[in-house]
């Protein structure tokens, strides 16, 4: 027997939410979020959802009204209710994972806060995290015990770059804007160049990063005169790009393009990327551009849809169908 199909999204997710449902043909399931005077609060469905296939949308970043803790314990307290109120299987999507990117130990007794994360999903008994463009795949898969899918923003940065590039004959190098992106970078590279139907080159920056500040400028790889993409995960303070769009400048690049999959502009990143020679950045809509001038945005920044992609997933997920197609598009 199948099971109901019911989707939830909570506070500070309902605009992408609605996007998902839209595109699966299905209303939001509701559900109640309330506070307390003392601060605490209280989650649950509002419908019956013993036996259903509950998916429950959260992307936890930290917004305007809560913070990234304050939604971590919201999803896992309504994942926990959902469960408890006989939930045959419950998914969490979470566009943006928060706490992926302190993956490992990199100074003595430092939280391996990625695991930790994980083990609070694992303790409400959830059967599924999903996430987009995790910080490091390795680790995110490692994490967990229960099941992880990974879905990338990937065939969205093709689709907007090859629509931007095939007209012309510029030769394209993309950047990885540290050693450890190299994989993400190449696998755009590899997808953009079958798409363009001609050679894309490569190239990576060296990073050091030290109690918050970055350093390393030097460049392998050629970008003089050429038409430059740099890729990453995400964007927050912006530094990392900044740099990565200063050191190819300096070694003659034509032009200078960048996508991220999640955005969040932390900080100055909006005065640092307005003055970086950056000439575009593309990012998904994982995370609501709250933090970001209009005027500015419209200037230099690209939002791709991945709602669709999402949704997609969710009904493959759902009828027990295969993501490796939706994967390697």
């Amino acid at each position: 027997m199948s099971r109901r199909l019911l989707l939830f999204a909570l506070e500070g997710s309902h605009p992408f939410g609605r996007r998902v449902a839209s595109h699966l043909g299905i209303e939001l399931a509701a559900c109640e979020e309330r506070e307390f005077d003392d601060g605490e609060h209280k989650t649950r469905p509002l419908e019956s959802v013993r036996g259903g296939d509950v998916f429950v949308i959260a992307s936890l970043y930290g917004d305007q009204r809560l913070s990234v803790n304050d939604k971590l314990v919201r999803l896992l307290f309504f994942l926990g209710a959902v469960r408890d109120a006989g939930a045959g299987r419950v998914t969490a999507v979470v566009p943006y994972l928060c706490y992926a990117r302190k993956d490992r130990r990199t100074k003595s007794r430092d939280p391996v806060n990625t695991r930790y994360t994980a083990a609070l999903f694992e303790a409400m008994g959830v059967d599924r995290v999903v996430t987009l463009d995790v910080h490091n795949l390795a680790a995110y898969q490692n994490a967990f015990r229960c099941r992880t899918e990974h879905l990338e923003a990937r065939p969205l940065f093709v689709d907007h770059f090859a629509a931007r590039l095939e007209r012309g004959r510029d030769e394209v190098v993309v950047v990885s804007p540290d050693v450890g992106g190299i994989k993400r970078a190449d696998a755009f590279r590899e997808s953009l160049a079958a798409r363009l139907g001609r050679e894309v080159g490569s190239a990576f920056l060296e990073k050091r990063r030290s109690a918050g500040v970055v350093s390393g400028e030097a460049v392998v790889g050629e970008v003089e005169g050429r038409c430059v993409i740099v890729i990453d995960d995400m964007v927050a303070g912006g530094t990392t790009l900044v740099r990565a769009a200063a050191a190819c400048a300096e070694r003659g690049a034509r032009s200078i393009l960048a996508a991220a999959s999640h955005g969040l502009f932390t900080g100055e990143a909006e005065q640092k990327l307005a003055r970086s020679a950056l000439e575009q950045l593309v990012v998904t809509n994982s995370v609501e551009p709250f933090r970001l001038d209009a005027g500015f945005a419209a200037r230099k920044v690209k939002r791709l849809d991945c709602s669709g992609l999402v949704a997609e997933a969710i009904e493959r997920l759902h009828t027990d169908g295969s993501l490796v197609e939706l994967l390697e598009r």
